[in-house]
């Protein structure tokens, strides 16, 4: 090599066509039949891709959870609840020390009240709620909403307002057992429950109520009155905004 011939001459080109990774050698007319790498975008298809097939991924507790878009917060909605009711109903099988149940009871009861208000309905419907004092004295509740433009995962938006209501239902059931059997004991611990769900019931549906009254009006408001314009306009977005009042409770 001489030189004042350049380094970068003496290096031969690289080939043209790619070879598919099939172990073999001269296997150029496998190359234009490779697959296309697969862009994913952030977003909630990308988990219905692990499913072994279609029907895998619509059915089952594990389907359920490919095609959340946040599982973590699906899976601890469940779980408080569940493992409040389960030891409610195992405990006097297990252990006859009253106050260890009754305490783990209320331990998972108040923190699914914390999870699901805070957490769970921020992350899988976008909405939350709080109840706050002003300077007065007065007490109000304050709703927050997402973007209506950006929608709810539908397995999340489900799986939520599922365990929202049936769950009250449950500690309803336990206790008109309850008071059947004479167990007075346990009563309190039930009705204490039931203050939590159905505070979380009350909060969230008159959240979800409020934000899509205050979409409508935004899209009424906003849109409607603009493109009628003048006395006309105005009459008929008062109108439409009292029907979807009336439509959503409020």
């Amino acid at each position: 090599m001489s030189v004042s011939t350049p380094l970068l001459d003496t290096i031969e080109p690289d080939e043209p066509t790619v070879q598919s990774p099939t172990g073999r050698i001269n296997s150029a007319k496998k190359s234009s039949n490779a697959r296309q790498p697969v862009v994913l975008t952030p977003g909630t298809q990308s988990r219905s891709q692990t499913a072994a097939t279609p029907s895998d991924a619509e059915s089952g507790i594990a389907g359920i959870f490919r095609q959340s878009a946040h599982p973590m917060s699906l899976f601890f909605l469940y779980f408080f609840r569940i493992a409040a009711i389960t030891i409610y109903v195992i405990s006097g099988f297990l252990t006859d020390n009253y106050v260890l149940s009754t305490v783990m009871v209320v331990v998972l009861l108040a923190m699914d009240f914390w999870n699901c208000r805070n957490v769970s309905g921020r992350t899988l419907v976008g909405l939350r709620f709080w109840n706050q004092v002003d300077d007065d004295g007065e007490s109000y509740w304050v709703f927050e909403s997402r973007d209506p433009s950006r929608p709810a995962n539908p397995i999340d938006s489900k799986m939520f307002w599922i365990a929202l209501y049936v769950f009250p239902a449950l500690w309803t059931t336990l206790l008109i057992v309850s008071i059947l059997k004479l167990g007075l004991a346990f009563i309190p611990i039930v009705l204490l429950a039931l203050v939590f769900n159905i505070t979380n019931v009350i909060g969230f549906t008159y959240a979800d109520r409020d934000a899509k009254q205050r979409w409508a009006n935004d899209v009424v408001g906003g849109s409607w009155s603009l493109g009628l314009g003048g006395i006309g306009g105005q009459l008929l977005t008062g109108a439409v905004q009292k029907g979807v009042g009336r439509v959503f409770g409020s």
